[in-house]
């Protein structure tokens, strides 16, 4: 590994911003000072630019094995890279769905493979594979996934007995994705009563998909992990109901149970469907206004403890089906900081909390290893930004395998200009650097 001197940078980290150097060598960050004259291998001149923590993103799903014709690995990570996100935890819900310890190291050998950014995979559970969710080892695996609502092949947990023995007996942190199926089931046979088929439009999706059946699932999950004393993690809370649900009053390392926020639900509303339509279809739904402003006010008082991106990218074509065949999920890891930038210029959050949701808590919440603070002695993962350089999206610096995103046309106010993974300079004003790749997050548990 070669060495990287950082000069003149605006640190922003811990609740502070100050301007200092940073040195890193054989991948972690050897000193933090003032004017430090070291000679390095590479030196950055960054003054007049903010160092942030790289982000976790605790929720991807980069689709890789079998849905590659949507996304892969290599794709999304490169695309996470340029975006200021360093390490990921990706989903189960590829094909085959990882149900077994065989096939979650079978990912964890493309990762080694192919991510330019660090990696975790989290193991998926089923009705019928505890014995294989047992096996899990806490040291080097993110979590366990639970899907309390529909989701691809047979991954779906609505039998009362297997949820119970998840949460009573997993080895490591499970997280869930919480909507009710049977309220699901209900709401689309009586629209589709009333309208058809045919009938059924985008703007039914948070009705269909309704807050009721958020709540449902999200409230009976905290009371198993009370119950059941587990480390309850619940993803993409897409309702201020919800948000109830969580406590601000310890601190986030005694937390049993934590909540994460995506950024399409603290940006869009259910008055963007006219324009955007199924290019923002999420499972679970984007809301109303009230439900997107109560879920930031949650995340900035501490009700929410971690932003991520939920990304899921789906073809063009795929995503430009009627309302009913359409999926659900879109493309946001390579845009995540920026949207995150947006709001800091806005004044809806200030960079210290951008860095405290992104990068600390997330490495906190998970117990991650060395990462996700600026300390010496830590893994470098970090970004450099430009909070003066207007960026704009387009097809032509879309990164993600599908081609699109719904930022599409929006000029962001913040350029991101480098990126630096475990100690390698990877990407640098629009270029990837790939001569290296991730490693695999590991957790102290």
């Amino acid at each position: 590994m070669s060495s990287l001197l950082i000069k003149s940078a605006h640190i922003v980290n811990e609740g502070t911003i100050k301007v200092a150097d940073v040195y890193i060598k054989n991948g972690r960050i050897e000193k933090i000072a003032q004017e430090l004259n070291i000679i390095a291998d590479q030196e950055i001149n960054a003054e007049g630019l903010h160092l942030l923590p790289g982000l976790i993103d605790d929720q991807v799903h980069f689709r890789e094995p079998g849905l590659t014709y949507k996304a892969d690995i290599w794709h999304e990570s490169r695309a996470a890279v340029a975006g200021g996100t360093t390490s990921f935890m990706e989903m189960p819900n590829t094909v085959p769905n990882t149900l077994t310890q065989g096939l979650l190291q079978d990912k964890y050998d493309i990762g080694a493979q192919k991510s330019l950014a660090n990696y975790s995979f989290f193991m998926g559970a089923a009705n019928d594979n505890l014995e294989e969710v047992l096996k899990t080892n806490p040291r080097d695996v993110c979590g366990v996934k639970v899907f309390m609502g529909s989701s691809t092949g047979n991954m779906l947990v609505d039998n009362e007995r297997a949820l119970e023995n998840i949460f009573a007996n997993s080895p490591t942190l499970v997280a869930t994705h919480c909507e009710d199926e049977s309220t699901i089931r209900a709401n689309m046979l009586m629209y589709k009563e009333q309208y058809g088929e045919e009938g059924l439009t985008i703007d039914m999706h948070p009705l269909i998909r309704s807050e009721e059946a958020c709540y449902l699932s999200s409230s009976k999950a905290v009371e198993l992990a009370k119950k059941n004393n587990t480390r309850l993690h619940i993803l993409h809370i897409s309702t201020g109901r919800e948000t109830a649900l969580f406590t601000n009053e310890i601190p986030l390392e005694q937390k049993r149970i934590t909540a994460e926020a995506c950024i399409h639900h603290m940006w869009f509303s259910d008055q963007d469907y006219a324009t955007k339509g199924n290019f923002i279809k999420w499972n679970p739904a984007v809301k109303t206004a009230t439900d997107r402003d109560q879920i930031l006010n949650a995340l900035l008082d501490g009700h929410i403890d971690v932003i991520a991106t939920d990304h899921a990218p789906h073809t063009i074509e795929e995503k430009s089906k009627s309302y009913s065949a359409a999926p659900s999920g879109g493309p946001l890891v390579q845009h995540a900081l920026q949207a995150l930038l947006d709001m800091v210029s806005q004044g809806k959050m200030t960079l210290e909390q951008l860095v405290q949701k992104s990068a600390h808590n997330t490495a906190i919440c998970f117990q991650i290893e060395e990462r996700g603070f600026i300390r010496e002695g830590y893994w470098a993962d970090l970004v450099l930004v430009d909070l003066n350089k207007p960026y704009t999206v387009n097809k032509s610096n879309i990164l993600s395998k599908c081609g699109w995103s719904p930022f599409e046309g929006h000029q962001f106010t913040s350029t991101i200009t480098h990126t630096v993974v475990s100690g390698n300079l990877a990407y640098t004003n629009g270029n990837l650097i790939e001569y290296g790749t991730g490693q695999r997050l590991l957790f102290n548990r």
